[in-house]
Formats: C-alpha cells, structure tokens, sequence
C-alpha cells in the first residue's frame, strides 16, 4: 500500500517567488514650495501627455501668429500716421474752408455696407485721423447708389447758384460771411472694385450728361399684351349695363339695404406700417448712355484736372470653401495694412499724376468674357449682352483681381434688367480720363518713410506694456534717489 503522504508525479510545481521584479524605488518628499503655492502637499510637477501636447502646440502657434500679425499692423499703420502727422499742426486760414476729402464707400457684392465700414474703420480711418484732415462719406447699399450720387453732385456744381431750386443755407451763410471755400485738389478715397466702377460712371454721367433729367420715351406696349387686347372682346360699358337691369344708379354708390357698419373698415395697421417706413426715392436711370460719350458736347465747366482719386483695395471673398484662403488673409493683415496705408497717405500729401492710358498689355475684358460662356448670359439675346472692351488703361484695371472673388450670385443677369454698372466693363471718354488723376507718393515722401522708426513701446500689447511698466516702478522704487541740494545762506 502507497504512502499517501509522496506528492504525486502529475502534480503542478508550486509558483516560485519572482525574484527579477524590480523593487520600485522609493517617492522623495515633493518640494514644499507647491504646497504653499497652493497646489496641494503631493503636487508633482510632469510633462503633460501627448493629446495636450499636440493641442498646446496647435493652439500656441495660432495665438502667436495672430498676436505677431496685430503688432506687426500697428507698427505698420503708426510709421504712416507720423509720415502725414505733421499736417495737423499747420496753421489754417480762418477766410478759407479747410480741405476735405471724400470716402465712397458701398456694400460688395451679396454683402451689406456694414463689411465696407469696418474695412475704413480698420485700415483707412487711423491714417485720416492721424492728419487732422477732414472727411464726408457718399454711401451705397446697393449697385447704382455711388453712380447716383456722384453724378448728382457733380450736376449741382455745373448748375448756378441762381438756376438751382434747393438753397443751401449753410453755404448761403458762408458766403454772406466771405469764407471761400478750398482752393486746390481735395481728394476722393474709393474702396472696392465694385465701388471704383460705379466712382468712373458717375464722373462721366455727371460730366458728359445734361444738367436735368431728359424727358422719358412713351412706354411701348409688348407686342404679347397687344396681340392679347385684339383677341378679347371688349367688356359692355357701365352704361350699358345699366340700362338692360334698369338700375339708374352708378355701380360705385353705397347701396342703401346694407347698414354702414357692415361696410369693411380700412385697416388702420397696415396704413401706420406704410407711415412709419420712410420712402427711399427710387433709384433715378443714368442720364447718358456709355454709346453716346463720343457724341456729347464738352460742357464749359470742365475743369482741366479733376480731384485726384486713390482706389482702395478690398479683399472680400465668401463661401466655406474659401475657408483656408481667408485665415490666410486673416493671418497677414499687415499686408494690407502697409498697402492701404501707403494709398491713403499719397491722397493726404497730395502727390498725384495723370493716369497711364495703358497699363497691361493684354488684360481680360471684365466680367464679360467669363459671362459669355456661362448659361445666364448666352440666353439673352444680342442686343443686351455688351462687347467685349479690352481693359488697357490703368483706370480699367485698376483692382482688377477683386472681380474673380466676387459672389457667384453678382453674375446672373436678368432679361430686361436695368444697366449693371458692376458687371459692364470700363468705358472711358479721353475728355474726362485725361483730366483724372492717380495719387501716388514722391521718391522724398518714401525716403522719409523708410527712416521712420516706431518703437517697441508704441505697439506693443497690455501684457506687454503691464510688465514694462511695473518693472520701470519697480526700478524707480529701488534706484537711490538724488537729494536736492541745500543752499545756505553765508552770515556776514
């Protein structure tokens, strides 16, 4: 008989003790220096993981890219506002009005105004303040506004004082008083493609075109509406009628069995919605025709040069797609910065020259030649779709490359429309485009420029300047103070 006590063959070894594990080193104490900061006794300073690493990384780079393109904008705008700073300090002749420019400005395309005043309010307005000059607006919402306008003040100041209907006290008042007005170029600021195409029309219309409105052509009926009063027969007269059911009153009288309570009462909050909206006049048709500047007289209140101008870039594009090129833009903001800064300080100083007749030697034809091939365009017959005009001159091309960013929505044409200021190419006259003028800076005024230094001081940020400023009080508070000397007095 077999012990019962011998360990059997088939049985599992006992599990040995691991006698390679590392014995875990021990914990120092952490530094009390946490503990008094308030991050808890067993706070443990580590490097943070590698999703928060990847998301500082992305976060930290954007924000420095946004804060180094906010000073670098600033820097740029502070070297031009002290390049036209000092006109605000010259004196002004009391006799004389003092110069004032003129800002146009209107919504882009399948946009509001509100975008276009934000742009002057960021690149334009810092440079106009820093010179003291004076400004007024003309103001579009949508396309034809600027036309309008401007072709109906050039139109008031071809028409004389006695021959206009409006008086203008104001100006009534300084006359009386001997206060001339400027004498000199004053300076026209045009921000946008769409805005300078609509700047152009309006100084031919308002030049070229007569001084009041030309009379209307009698409206033709559609050869559709006529064929269709042929066709129907005519209704009996009133009188008629009258006469077969033997009522001798007119169809119009109240008719005395029904109880003038029952009459329906006019509804008195649709006529106060209609007296609280202000009517805007309706937009008035352009006076000449782009076809009849050849055949207009040149009126004898020409001038030989007009105010200077200076179109204004304004890079506007939409849609998601687009999404990439406008944190692009977003990030280099100090490129239009310098670029509008450099415009606006050229109208300021008043540095012009004559527009080039050529500026490119082979330049699209506007939104012509892309409108050919669409659908929209090759649906309207001949005679309202216009040729294709080479843009040659630099008043044609000027701000060119806007047009390819504009909404889709800006091209679709309408049969029967009335004229589309922004999708017609440039028509110039060379009576009127040989009296413009383009600002531009001299050589001394960019020699200048380029030695304007700004400091460090001037553009950096609140963070920034805090801790500057609270080291300089810190340094003023330590730094040994220079006692005033005593003076005493000798005794004799």
């Amino acid at each position: 008989m077999a012990d019962s006590t011998a360990p059997a063959d088939n049985a599992a070894p006992a599990p040995k003790p691991d006698v390679k594990a590392k014995a875990e080193l021990p914990k120092g104490k952490p530094n009390p220096m946490w503990k008094y900061m308030g991050f808890g006794e067993n706070f443990r300073p580590k490097l943070p993981s590698r999703n928060w690493l990847i998301f500082l990384s992305i976060t930290g780079s954007f924000t420095a890219a946004v804060v180094y393109d906010k000073r670098e904008k600033k820097r740029v705008q502070r070297k031009w506002c002290k390049l036209v700073e000092h006109i605000a300090k010259e004196p002004l002749d009391p006799r004389y009005m003092p110069r004032k420019l003129t800002v146009f400005l209107e919504g882009p395309p399948a946009d509001g105004l509100r975008s276009a005043q934000d742009h002057f309010k960021e690149y334009v307005k810092p440079i106009l303040v820093a010179s003291g000059l004076d400004w007024e607006f003309i103001q579009g919402r949508k396309e034809g506004d600027i036309r309008a306008e401007l072709a109906e003040k050039i139109r008031k100041q071809r028409t004389p004082i006695e021959q206009q209907e409006e008086v203008d006290t104001i100006m009534d008042v300084r006359r009386k008083s001997g206060i001339q007005e400027f004498q000199g170029p004053a300076g026209d600021i045009v921000i946008g493609r769409h805005t300078w195409k609509e700047y152009v029309r309006g100084l031919h219309e308002g030049w070229l075109g007569p001084i009041s409105e030309p009379p209307k052509p009698a409206e033709e009926k559609a050869p559709e509406e006529v064929k269709l009063q042929d066709l129907t027969p005519e209704a009996p007269s009133i009188s008629t009628l009258d006469s077969l059911t033997g009522d001798s009153e007119s169809p119009t009288s109240d008719d005395p069995s029904k109880p003038p309570s029952e009459a329906e009462p006019p509804k008195e909050s649709e006529k106060k919605e209609d007296d609280d909206k202000p009517k805007k006049p309706p937009q008035p048709s352009p006076f000449i025709s782009t076809l009849a500047y050849p055949s207009a007289p040149t009126p004898p209140e020409l001038p030989t040069e007009l105010s200077p101008s200076a179109p204004i870039s304004f890079p506007h594009i939409l849609g998601f797609l687009n999404t990439p090129r406008r944190l692009y833009r977003f990030l280099n903001r100090r490129e239009v910065a310098d670029q509008i800064g450099r415009e606006t300080a050229a109208i300021i100083l008043c540095n012009y020259r004559p527009y080039h007749s050529t500026s490119v030697a082979e330049t699209p034809s506007s939104f012509t030649a892309d409108d050919n091939a669409s659908p929209t365009s090759s649906d309207l017959p001949e005679s309202e779709t216009t040729p294709a005009i080479p843009q040659t001159a630099e008043q044609q091309s000027a701000l060119f490359e806007e047009e390819k960013e504009w909404h889709k929505s800006a091209r679709v044409r309408v049969e029967g429309e009335p004229e589309r200021t922004w999708l017609e190419p440039v028509v110039l006259d060379s009576r009127i485009a040989s009296r413009m003028r383009r600002s531009e800076l001299s050589p001394e005024d960019e020699a200048r420029a380029r030695k304007i230094v700004v400091p460090e001081i001037e553009v950096e940020g609140w963070i920034k300047g805090g801790i500057r400023s609270l080291g300089k009080s810190a340094i003023g508070y330590f730094a040994p103070k220079e006692k005033a000397p005593v003076y005493v007095e000798d005794e004799e």
